[in-house]
């Protein structure tokens, strides 16, 4: 037998059905039972069988999934058209009325005691205050998500595991972000779980505290494998369009599994449209990579392509990120001008809780400007500032850099013990390039 109320309650229920059509216990029981068995079922004192709720659903004109938990028949399938809308809406940038979808879900879920509809409405209200920055209500929406989720599967549970894990990189805890990444990473691929969609994401999303923490080999590695994985599909937005027409169409002829099944491929393909932002990390990676390399055409070109994959109006956190990145290129390209109003522009959006990393970052490259320009106050103001985010967020690799930057500028400005206390504290952080203190990466998957 599948879920259902407690006998009691089955009974109450019928009792209320017959009631309000006019039937007695003997109409209702007639022809398979006695009236002396409807009237110790509605007591609740009988658990009846699947056969006998069947012939009481037949007799009373409702489903037998209604008379067996109180759900009406539609209610889930409907629930699942209205999450795959939600999550359309979430994907074309409109946040503000995704976020009062799944509001709505949450309740009706919430109302109906439906575990798995719950933790979905929950994921999507996590995303989009990602997508606004709410770094704190995102977080308690993924952690809420897990809960429901408990006794789910790992990788059933890894959009929950790696919403929370963003939250805290965004937030500047790195170390905790990684942390949660990797330790899910490695269960799923040393468990056997290998589940294409959420190693995907999860390896896609440990790309940027990898890049923070200077652990540069570990991040090209990770977009290596989320490339790799990446499903191929060549409009997936109309592809699920057609799949959300189509099941509003069976939903109205009664046809709810078959409407679950076109729904459930529109969810999919809608939560790959969702990975665009993750993909948008890997192109970032890669640019990333060109510039290290000296290659600054190819960097820019994959940074823009980055961006443009995180429309204006979403992702606003990660388009930051991307935007200092490419500011770095288009400075080391000569054209500082440009570099400087994309960062003051940026820093507007960041905060110490709030991409504090990328906010550093951003300082920093403004005060090599300032430098180049010779005026040595202002870049030793932005340095400042960088140093004090940096330090926060523990970013050991850049703040190690930046107190170099910072000792040099102080030494060719007569101040030399300030500059040798600059230099020990950059001595204090200094890391090797592509390492973490995390321990061992990862397993691999079996790509």
């Amino acid at each position: 037998m599948g879920e259902r109320d407690e006998p009691a309650t089955i009974g109450r229920r019928v009792q209320q059905l017959r009631v309000e059509r006019g039937l007695t216990q003997r109409q209702l029981a007639e022809p398979v039972y006695t009236p002396a068995y409807i009237s110790t079922l509605e007591a609740g004192r009988v658990r009846p069988s699947d056969d006998a709720l069947r012939h009481l659903a037949g007799r009373l004109g409702v489903a037998f999934d209604e008379l067996a938990t109180g759900r009406p028949a539609r209610l889930v399938t409907e629930l699942h058209l209205r999450l795959t809308e939600a999550r359309r809406t979430l994907a074309v940038g409109e946040t503000e009325a995704a976020v009062e979808q799944y509001a709505g879900l949450l309740a009706e879920a919430e109302a109906h005691g439906l575990a798995e509809e719950q933790a979905a409405a929950l994921l999507g209200l996590g995303e989009c205050a990602l997508e606004t920055g709410e770094l704190v209500e995102g977080r308690q929406y993924f952690e809420r998500a897990e809960d429901r989720l408990a006794e789910a599967p790992l990788p059933a549970r890894a959009p929950a595991l790696r919403g929370r894990a963003v939250a805290h990189y965004l937030a500047g805890e790195l170390r905790y972000a990684v942390y949660l990444l990797e330790s899910t990473i490695d269960e799923l691929n040393r468990g056997g779980l290998h589940d294409p969609d959420a190693l995907l994401l999860l390896y896609a999303s440990v790309i940027g505290p990898y890049m923070d923490m200077g652990a540069h080999a570990r991040a090209a590695q990770a977009a290596e494998f989320a490339l790799a994985l990446a499903p191929q599909s060549g409009d997936p937005a109309l592809v699920a369009r057609m799949h959300r027409s189509v099941a509003r169409t069976l939903l109205a002829e009664g046809r709810l599994a078959e409407a679950d099944a076109s729904l459930a491929k529109a969810a999919e393909l809608y939560r790959g449209l969702q990975l665009r932002t993750e993909l948008a990390n890997c192109h970032w990676m890669r640019g990333y990579v060109y510039a290290q390399n000296g290659e600054l055409e190819c960097a820019e070109k994959e940074m823009r392509q980055a961006l443009e994959m995180l429309s204006a109006k979403r992702a606003s956190l990660y388009s930051s990120q991307v935007t200092v990145e490419l500011a770095d290129v288009l400075h080391r390209r000569g054209d500082s001008r440009e570099a400087a109003a994309l960062l003051e522009d940026v820093l507007g959006g960041l905060s110490p809780e709030r991409g504090a990393v990328h906010a550093a970052a951003a300082h920093r490259l403004l005060g090599i400007i300032a430098e180049d320009a010779r005026r040595a106050e202002q870049a030793e103001e932005h340095y400042v500032r960088a140093m004090s985010l940096l330090e926060r967020a523990g970013a050991a690799g850049d703040l190690a850099d930046l107190c170099r930057l910072l000792g040099d500028l102080l030494r060719r400005t007569g101040r030399v013990e300030a500059a040798l206390d600059a230099y020990r504290t950059g001595l204090g952080h200094r890391t090797a390039p592509g390492t973490t203190t995390l321990g061992p990466a990862p397993a691999q998957p079996p790509v």
